[in-house]
């Protein structure tokens, strides 16, 4: 079964970036092991959330694009692997593993829909 691991950090906590929280290399060292472990699908890191840009549709039906940051979120989206798994328990035990399960983060696991 396919899994999204997604690594999620917390706005403004001294426990995440670069002042605290898991190393990069520790990121970089976890990647080696969940590739080498042949789990991994797909992976990618995203920029911080500065650099985000949001596009949505407002209450009159006009689109309106704003860029980042936004002071109304609490979390952003650091990264994401998609892993194949046996079940949600082996996901789980590379979620424990990843560096971004440390405190200022969480790992967020969730099954991936069915495309057929």
């Amino acid at each position: 079964m396919k899994y999204a691991l997604l690594l999620m950090g917390r706005v403004g906590d001294s426990n995440c970036g670069e002042d605290g929280g898991a190393d990069p290399d520790e990121f970089f060292a976890f990647d080696q092991e969940i590739t080498a472990a042949g789990v991994v699908v797909s992976s990618f890191a995203l920029e911080d959330p500065e650099h985000a840009v949001k596009v949505e549709t407002d209450a009159a039906g006009e689109q309106v694009v704003s860029s980042g940051p936004f002071a109304e979120v609490q979390e952003f989206l650091g990264g994401t692997y998609i892993i194949e798994v046996s079940d949600v328990d082996e996901a789980i035990a590379w979620a424990k593993k990843s560096p971004g399960s440390k405190p200022g983060g969480h790992v967020e696991i969730r099954p991936v829909a069915p495309t057929e």
